[in-house]
C-alpha cells in the first residue's frame, strides 16, 4: 500500500473515531495535587546560566510579572495554571547584593523589598500582596524555596521560635508551598520533622517539601527526588522512587513523592509533579544551547503537552503517599547510557566524551501486579503502573536513552486490574495494551469513551476496542490516535489519554 493511500485511510479512521464527540472526561475543577512550577531553570535561562550568582539575581518582580522578552513568567502554562502552584526558587528572600550561598541572609524567608519593590508593608503584608497578584493571574497559589537553616544575620536564635514566626506569617499570607532545600540543617531529620509539625500546627494549608536523605519522606508532606541531568533523568528518577516506596509516614505526614519534571513517571507511580521546563524552545539568549534542556534525546522543551496531560490526570486521580498500598519492583534492571557531547548537562563534574550510565527496574507498580511485557528486548521501555486510592488506574511506558538516541520502542503490555469501573490513564507508546480482568466481560455491556488528556472532549471508541473473554485489548495505533488528538503544533510528546468504560443500562 503506498504512503498516500495509507495516510488517507489513517485520516478516515481518525475522523470516524472523533465524529461523535462527548463531554470531557477531565473534570473542570483544578486538581488538589501539590503540583507546582519552579522558577530555577527559567531564572537560569534568562541569564544564559552564566553563574549561580546571576541565576539568583534573576528572581525579581520584573522577571516574574514584567513585560518583555523572557519575562512575565506568571503567564506560563495558561491551560493548567489553575492546577499549579507558582514556586519562586532561590533567592526570593535574599538581598540582591548576596550572591554566594554562604551569605548571611539565607534562611530569612521574608519577601525581599529590593527584589519586589511594589509589595510594601510588614513581611506578612508584602507576601500577601504578592500571593494575591499571582493568584489573580490564575495560579493555584504561590510558594517559595526555603534554605534549611536559620539566617546567620538573625544571630543566635531559638530554632523553633524562629520558624514558628515564619510559618505563622506564611499562613497569614496564604502562602501555599515551602520547598525546603539545602542549608546547615538540610540533613537533620529532627529539624525537618519539627518543620512539618509546626506547619501542621500553625499553617495547615501550607505544603512542606523535604529532600536529601530518603528517610525524611516519613516526615514530609512531599519529598522531592531531587536534581537530575535530563539526558539520564528517567532511569535516575524511577530508581529513586523505587528506593522510597518502603518508607512509612509518621504522624500526619502525607509522604507524597515529587518526581520533579517527569509527568508521565508521576502518573505511572502516583507522584506529584514539579515542573521545571518552560515555553522557550530556542537557544539561550547568548545563542548557545540550553544545557539544562539540551536539544537532543527527548528534547524536552518540545514536549510541553506531556506536562498538560500529567497535570490534568491529577484532576482524575490525585498523587498518594508511600506506605498506603502494596508495591512491586522488578528484579530485572534496564541499563541506559548516554555519551555526552558539548553543553548537554549542567553538572560540571561531567565533561564531553564522558559516558553516563544509569540503571533502573524494568517495571514498578503500586497497588497492582507488575505489568507483563510480551516481547521483551534490551531496548524495551520501562513500564510503570498504579491503582490510585480512588480506583483509577494508570499504565505508562517510559522511553530509553541509549548511546545518543532516545528510543520509544512499541511493545505489547498486559496489565491485570480488578475492574473497569473507574478511569484508566494510558501514557506512552505501545504495540498493544491488554487489560486482564478476573472474570469474562462482554463488549455489548459497555460504551467506551476516550480522550486526549490535553483535550476537552471525549469520543466514543467502543468499536475500536477488542473484548475477548476476560481481556480488553487496545491497539497502539488507537492509543496514538486518541492520545495525540489534541497535540500542539510541533510538540513531540508521547500519547497520554484517559479511558472510561460506561456500563450500559438494560
Amino acid at each position: 500500500m503506498n504512503h498516500f493511500l495509507s495516510s488517507v485511510i489513517l485520516l478516515m479512521l481518525t475522523a470516524n473515531i472523533f465524529s461523535q464527540s462527548k463531554s470531557s472526561l477531565v473534570p473542570n475543577e483544578p486538581s488538589k495535587a501539590p503540583d507546582y512550577f519552579c522558577t530555577w531553570n527559567i531564572q537560569g535561562y534568562s541569564c544564559s546560566y552564566n553563574t549561580n550568582a546571576e541565576i539568583r539575581q534573576a528572581m525579581t518582580e520584573k522577571n516574574m510579572l514584567g513585560e518583555g522578552t523572557y519575562l512575565n513568567w506568571v503567564n506560563f502554562f495558561p491551560k493548567i495554571r489553575e492546577d499549579l502552584i507558582f514556586v519562586m526558587d532561590d533567592s526570593w528572600d535574599i538581598p540582591l547584593s548576596e550572591t554566594s550561598k554562604d551569605g548571611p541572609s539565607f534562611g530569612l524567608t521574608e519577601l525581599n523589598q529590593e527584589r519586589f519593590p511594589s509589595y510594601t508593608g510588614n513581611p506578612a503584608e508584602r507576601l500577601t500582596k504578592l500571593v494575591n497578584a499571582v493568584k489573580a493571574k490564575g495560579w493555584k497559589g504561590l510558594g517559595g524555596w526555603i534554605c534549611a537553616q536559620e539566617a546567620p544575620i538573625a544571630g543566635n536564635v531559638n530554632s523553633e521560635e524562629y520558624w514558628t514566626e515564619r510559618i505563622k506569617a506564611a499562613n497569614e499570607a496564604g502562602f501555599a508551598y515551602w520547598k525546603v532545600d539545602w542549608g546547615k540543617q538540610s540533613r537533620n531529620l529532627e529539624w525537618r520533622k519539627t518543620m512539618t509539625k509546626l506547619g501542621r500546627t500553625y499553617a495547615p494549608n501550607l505544603v512542606i517539601e523535604h529532600a536529601f536523605n530518603g528517610y525524611t519522606i516519613e516526615v514530609s508532606d512531599t519529598y522531592r527526588t531531587y536534581d537530575v541531568e535530563n539526558v539520564t533523568a528517567q532511569p535516575v528518577t524511577i530508581q529513586r522512587i523505587a528506593n522510597l516506596l518502603h518508607y512509612q509516614p509518621q504522624g500526619d505526614a502525607k509522604s507524597i513523592i515529587n518526581c520533579e519534571d517527569e509527568p508521565y513517571i508521576a502518573a505511572g507511580l502516583g507522584c506529584a509533579i514539579g515542573v521545571m521546563r518552560y515555553p522557550f524552545p530556542d537557544k539561550l539568549p547568548n545563542n548557545t544551547n540550553d544545557y539544562a534542556f539540551p536539544p537532543i534525546g527527548r528534547n524536552m522543551k518540545y514536549r510541553m503537552d506531556e506536562i498538560t496531560r500529567g497535570v490534568r490526570w491529577h484532576r482524575i486521580a490525585e498523587p498518594f503517599g508511600v506506605g498506603s498500598e502494596n508495591y512491586s519492583i522488578d528484579k530485572n534492571v534496564l541499563k541506559d547510557y548516554w555519551v555526552l557531547a558539548e553543553r548537554e548537562t549542567w553538572n560540571k563534574k561531567h565533561k564531553p566524551g564522558d559516558t553516563l550510565r544509569e540503571n533502573a527496574p524494568a517495571r514498578v507498580s503500586r497497588g497492582l501486579p507488575l505489568a507483563k511485557v510480551l516481547n521483551p528486548s534490551p531496548d524495551q521501555p520501562f513500564v510503570l503502573s498504579s491503582m490510585y486510592p480512588n480506583g483509577a488506574v494508570a499504565v505508562v511506558t517510559i522511553g530509553r536513552g541509549i548511546n545518543r538516541e532516545y528510543i520509544t520502542k512499541r511493545i505489547k503490555v498486559e496489565q491485570e486490574i480488578q475492574n473497569i469501573d473507574n478511569p484508566i490513564g494510558i501514557f506512552g507508546d505501545y504495540e498493544s495494551l491488554t487489560l486482564i480482568l478476573p472474570t469474562k466481560i462482554k463488549a455489548s455491556d459497555y460504551e467506551v469513551l476516550g480522550q486526549d488528556l490535553a483535550g476537552d472532549t471525549s469520543s466514543d471508541i467502543t468499536k475500536d476496542i477488542v473484548f475477548k473473554d476476560n481481556k480488553i485489548i487496545i491497539s497502539g495505533d488507537l492509543i496514538r490516535k486518541v492520545g495525540l488528538s489534541a497535540a500542539s503544533k510541533n510538540d513531540i510528546s508521547d500519547p497520554g489519554l484517559v479511558l472510561k468504560f460506561n456500563k450500559k443500562i438494560k
